[in-house]
């Protein structure tokens, strides 16, 4: 899914020779939250596609027109033509699509569009369909002649046509829309054959006659505008189709503040995510537990956990052996030391509103809290405020529903340095969700704790957060929906939510004492750091984003590969073109996110506190392995990928010192070089080869030296990991024919033996003795 904005290049429309399957493809509908925002775009496809990702596919807008002959009061009917793709060969109304985005005569309305009744978008499309449809041309139905109503929020599987675990579905916003004329021998009628079955003009005791046969099939839509509110049972005297005229020319039934939610009959319940009721018994609450089966939403904000995880087997997981011992050494015997208990903590902050801090940031962050904790006293605190502030903006600058309107969700956000960091009892209820709309509510605790770090803290966090509101600001507004426009603005972008903070903790630390005054110079390489870091979030989380309305993978690069023109066009490709076109596409952006590699060395090599370069190189390390996860890997476009939890551990323990950091960037240097290659001789034409293969030479190049350094101990570590390894394999094999008493005691002893040598010459290692280096802890650099 894609997000838009008032400056996307509009297109003039044309069905002309295009089938039901290429429709679906090229058309983009309009991605909406709950409340009837627009979020965002997708294809009609990608939109109305029933998975154990997306349940019930993706939210988006529709519209029904229902178009009445003044003089009979009859109403057209069609049959929607047995090669449509959902819901084939059923009777429905008149008309029923969706306004698209980026059309020559705009068709998105805004809530101010709604609350006027106007919806001038929605209407246009109206007419763009009657024509394509039923060849009805514009003239004959003018846009002013229609009269919207109100709208309802439905879902439905299609699993009448295409079974119980159906792959098709609609889940929409529809806008229910009147039009009638004085006679229907006024209108001409001539219905695409490829959409329209047949057509029909009814009244009403026709159509319950129709309701009644149960040879014939009905759009569920249909079926619960007509029973709900058409026919003889709507509040005020009757239903909208009984007093035609009452219902044109005044506004008694007019309802544009209400979102009428229904569950569909329990036939049209399951589909291919199988998706049970979705809304409360108030007909209203939209559920976000465990039945609504859409992922916990209450827990974060956006497409998380919406999507599957791809993950390793916990035996093949166990089958690297090193990363096992990682993970014990990690947890059990050298932990991350928090040092959140020490005397000058507990005497400068309030411990409440402290402890609210470490709470809410560990709820927020569980991975980031831990390299946090780990810092020195005198810097721990100020890195984790600025961590939550930001996060907080981030909060506001994320929700897509709460704002009345995108200026003021600006205007927030412009004003968020002033109020939330001056104001003591500044709070925002309501936006967010779970953890972060806690964390919003509750901020007055975190301002407590804001207000007692040291002045010098305070002016560097007031200063990122006021320059990073006005980066985000300017991104509001803008059509994210296929992706940033280019590489300038993919990293102008990075360089607001990312970049900023690299400079942001360059400046902490150096006014901190622990690191060098001039490091807060260094705008250029804090900058490259947060970008690398957020460049291969973007890359990684390509399908998250997609369906979550917020895209950044960056146009000029992605519409090299893109046949259809969308950025949709790689998720859960379908063909072994799309396949192919992805997989170059995200070759070429891990490439792009390779060659800032140097930069992040080259920033990490001007540290001396051995806590603070730990702290900048854990994240910096598990980017690089989650490049080389991501390089080449079809996965990215079917789910969520990451790296082992055991790999992480391995990473987090080889981040004590220069030889660690370098040693870890030249081995995924090396493996991203040797797929590169490998999948070039299995004939695979990727256009960035060489560029890929350019940058992981400059990434060897540069670590090259290090590793020399440590070659001894880097090959006994080697020998020491296989011998383990196959000890593992001894223990874990069994002969189908039996085993002799003398093989099971050679077994034993082989596997006694590699264990107790990785212990042996591995256990310093592990237990988080590092080599010579020239860092040194803080206490030895400032006193604790």
């Amino acid at each position: 899914m894609t997000t838009m904005s008032s400056t996307a290049a509009t297109t003039k429309w044309d069905a002309t020779s295009l089938s039901q399957s290429d429709l679906m493809q090229k058309d983009t509908v309009l991605v909406l939250s709950n409340d009837d925002v627009v979020i965002g775009s997708a294809s009609k496809q990608t939109s109305h596609e029933f998975t154990p990702s997306q349940p019930r596919g993706i939210l988006h807008r529709a519209f029904s027109v229902f178009l009445f002959d003044a003089s009979t009061g009859e109403l057209l009917l069609q049959k929607r033509a047995a090669s449509k793709i959902t819901f084939p060969n059923v009777w429905t109304n008149t008309c029923c699509s969706h306004p698209l985005h980026g059309m020559e005569i705009d068709e998105v309305d805004g809530p101010e569009d709604v609350q006027a009744g106007t919806v001038a978008g929605v209407k246009a499309a109206a007419v763009r369909k009657l024509e394509h449809e039923l060849g009805i041309v514009g003239g004959e139905l003018p846009v002013e002649t229609f009269k919207f109503l109100t709208r309802l929020h439905y879902w439905a599987a299609d699993s009448i046509t295409h079974g119980k675990k159906s792959a098709w579905g609609e889940h929409e916003i529809d806008y229910v829309l009147f039009v009638t004329v004085p006679s229907k021998d006024t209108l001409t009628i001539q219905p695409h054959p490829d959409e329209v079955g047949d057509v029909r003009w009814v009244t009403q005791a026709q159509l319950l006659d129709m309701f009644a046969e149960k040879s014939l099939l009905f759009s569920p839509w249909f079926r619960l505008i007509v029973h709900r509110w058409m026919i003889g049972n709507n509040e005020g005297g009757g239903g909208w189709w009984d007093d035609l005229n009452r219902t044109m020319n005044t506004q008694d039934f007019c309802d544009y503040d209400t979102i009428h939610r229904f569950d569909p009959p329990t036939e049209h319940m399951g589909g291919g995510g199988d998706a049970g009721p979705m809304f409360g018994e108030d007909g209203q609450t939209v559920m976000n537990g465990q039945d609504a089966k859409v992922g916990d939403t209450s827990k974060k904000q956006g497409a998380y956990g919406k999507l599957k995880t791809h993950k390793e087997s916990k035996l093949k997981q166990l089958m690297h052996i090193d990363e096992v011992f990682s993970a014990i050494s990690l947890l059990y015997i050298h932990p991350l030391k928090s040092n959140l208990d020490s005397d000058f903590i507990k005497n400068t902050f309030n411990p409440s509103d402290l402890a609210f801090c470490d709470e809410i940031l560990c709820k927020v962050s569980r991975s980031f809290a831990a390299v946090i904790r780990q810092l020195p006293p005198t810097l721990l605190v100020d890195v984790l405020i600025f961590y939550l502030v930001l996060r907080a903006l981030d909060t506001v600058e994320d929700d897509m529903t709460f704002f009345q309107s995108n200026e003021e969700k600006v205007k927030i956000l412009q004003s968020f340095h002033k109020t939330a960091l001056v104001d003591p009892n500044w709070t925002m209820m309501g936006c967010g969700e779970g953890d972060e709309r806690r964390l919003l509510q509750e901020f007055p605790k975190c301002h407590s704790v804001y207000a007692a770090l040291p002045e010098r803290s305070q002016r560097v966090i007031c200063d990122i957060t006021q320059r990073m509101a006005t980066g985000m600001a300017e991104f509001v507004d803008k059509d994210l929906g296929q992706g940033t426009v280019d590489v300038q603005q993919y990293n102008r972008y990075c360089h607001f939510v990312a970049g900023l903070v690299g400079e942001g903790l360059s400046r902490l630390f150096s006014v901190s004492g622990l690191e060098q005054p001039s490091l807060a110079t260094e705008l250029h390489l804090s900058d490259q750091m947060g970008l690398f870091l957020q460049k291969t979030n973007i890359i990684r989380d390509y399908l998250e984003d997609y369906v979550d309305g917020r895209a950044f993978w960056p146009q000029s690069v992605w519409k090299k590969y893109s046949a259809t023109g969308d950025l949709g066009y790689f998720a859960n490709p379908t063909t072994e073109e799309a396949r192919v076109a992805g997989l170059n596409c995200m070759n070429e952006l891990v490439t792009d996110a390779l060659e800032l590699v140097p930069d992040c060395l080259s920033y990490l090599s001007k540290l001396r506190c051995s806590e603070v370069f730990r702290f900048c190189a854990i994240p910096q390390v598990m980017a690089i392995a989650t490049l080389d996860k991501c390089y080449h890997n079809e996965d990215v476009f079917t789910g969520v990928v990451k790296i082992r939890k055991g790999m992480s551990c391995l990473l987090i323990n080889n981040t004590t010192d220069v030889f660690g950091v370098h040693s870890i960037f030249n081995k995924f240097a090396s493996k991203i070089s040797k797929k590169a290659e490998s999948v070039r001789k299995s004939g695979f034409k990727d256009p960035s080869y060489d560029r890929t293969i350019q940058a992981c030479q400059t990434i060897l190049e540069l670590t090259d030296a290090e590793i020399q350094n440590g070659t001894s101990h880097g090959s006994l570590m080697k020998g020491t990991v296989v011998v383990a390894s196959v000890a593992a394999g001894c223990l874990t094999y069994k002969s189908p024919m039996g085993a002799s008493r003398s093989a099971s005691l050679t077994t034993a002893a082989l596997a006694s033996l590699g264990i107790y040598s990785f212990f042996r010459m591995g256990f310093k290692k592990f237990i988080g003795t590092s080599s010579s280096s020239s860092l040194l802890p803080a206490s030895k650099l400032c006193g604790d």
